[in-house]
């Protein structure tokens, strides 16, 4: 594999790169950052954890040192687009590390946090800017950033945003943009729907692909348990429990589902929290940070994380609710087997999501290897109960984990910690 002083990266980032330990790019490294370098639009293909934000962000920052002169007040030279908060954060981290002994500045504009100091930050110009659309669109409205000298756009995970409805914000984002400009999109699947975006905002773009859309990582070990509903709870503290020091992303359903599955499993020893659309964006990163310092090592999130958890360190993905949407089983199980490690994915499956794991197996052209139980009938979603009568199902977890229990996940339960 090439090393990054061949890909024609000015000498000063080859050198932060291996002070910062990178030594070897990826495959999608290798193959984006020669075409961006000379100036074409990029559509970088590739699954979760093989390195894009390096693939775009390295040669905008060559691109950026280039040229002379700082931002003028309210004004960005780049432009980054990402789905998520956590997202827009990682990647932003990402540059700053690569940019901290040079003179470009990077800035971060997401939703949850104090509108008033993001105008206050912008009023001083910034090199490379990394939002989430809607709130982006927030700002331009109050007249608070003017990108009319934006010449590099960068939609990353272009994928989600389609999913996420903001292809109505690209469209008001677009034309407030300087031309010409380079653009590169990334994304790890490939939809329909991006072979029109990437004809609406790319020009004549190099197509870079180093495996299949839709497929995971090749380090990720895919299994899949079939329980009945009930028994989820009991199935997930039992493999919880062997390897309580391990960093475990379990993703749910729905956000009261996870919340109430992180209490449970709390209040049964297990050292977890939570993350999802309730809750404050700094919550949410006190919760990431947790997990990535490993004081938190079962981390339970709604597909608003799938996206944007870069932590080398997680060694598993539980499904404990199925996504309704296939790719996003991919971006789930991502989270693992990050820079090259190995990482396993399990999946628990009752009746009423077989035809979604049938789905997910469809996109991804496999089979996942059964580790326990047997395929039941695909049954029908049960309805919520919407009148009288019986009551008595709704007291019962949806996405959560039912407490107590003498089984042996029980048997190895972690110690209850003491609040600090």
């Amino acid at each position: 594999m090439s090393e990054f002083n061949t890909l024609g990266l000015m000498p000063a980032l080859t050198d932060t790169l291996k002070k910062s330990g990178f030594s070897d790019p990826t495959p999608i490294q290798t193959q984006a950052i020669p075409l961006a370098l000379e100036g074409h639009d990029v559509l970088g293909l590739a699954q979760t954890g093989t390195g894009k934000t390096l693939a775009f962000g390295l040669p905008l920052i060559h691109h950026l040192l280039e040229q002379s002169g700082r931002p003028a007040p309210k004004t960005a030279k780049a432009l980054i687009l990402a789905p998520t908060r956590e997202l827009v954060n990682q990647i932003a981290d990402s540059l700053r590390n690569l940019t901290s002994e040079t003179r470009l500045r990077v800035t971060i504009v997401v939703g949850g946090q104090s509108l008033n100091r993001q105008v206050s930050t912008l009023a001083r110009g910034t090199d490379i800017l990394v939002a989430t659309p809607g709130r982006l669109i927030d700002l331009m409205e109050r007249r608070a950033v003017d990108l009319s000298t934006v010449r590099h756009l960068v939609l990353d995970e272009a994928d989600q945003m389609l999913d996420m409805g903001f292809i109505h914000a690209l469209r008001k984002i677009a034309p407030a943009l300087g031309t010409p400009r380079q653009t590169m999109l990334f994304s790890a699947t490939m939809p329909k729907q991006m072979e029109e975006l990437s004809r609406a905002y790319l020009d004549n773009p190099r197509r870079v692909q180093v495996s299949p859309p839709g497929k995971a990582a090749d380090k990720i070990t895919q299994s899949v348990h079939f329980v009945e509903k009930p028994q989820k709870g009991a199935k997930l503290r039992e493999i919880l429990s062997r390897d309580l020091d391990a960093l475990t992303l379990v993703f749910g359903r729905t956000k009261h589902g996870v919340e109430k599955m992180t209490r449970q499993l709390v209040a049964d020893g297990y050292n977890a929290a939570s993350i999802h659309g309730n809750k404050s964006q700094g919550q949410r990163d006190r919760a990431i940070k947790a997990f990535r310092d490993g004081t938190v090592t079962t981390l339970v999130a709604t597909d608003v994380a799938a996206r944007g958890i870069d932590i080398p360190g997680v060694a598993y993905v539980v499904n404990y609710d199925l996504p309704n949407v296939p790719d996003n089983y991919v971006h789930r199980i991502g989270r693992t087997a990050r820079a090259g490690r190995e990482g396993e994915a399990i999946t628990l499956c009752a009746a009423d999501e077989v035809d979604l794991l049938l789905q997910i197996q469809k996109v991804m052209k496999i089979e996942i290897p059964v580790a326990s139980g047997e395929m039941p009938e695909a049954v029908a979603p049960a309805k919520p109960n919407r009148g009288g009568g019986n009551r008595r199902g709704r007291g019962k977890p949806q996405g959560g984990a039912p407490k107590g229990g003498n089984g042996q996940a029980g048997k190895r339960r972690r110690p209850r910690r003491r609040a600090a």
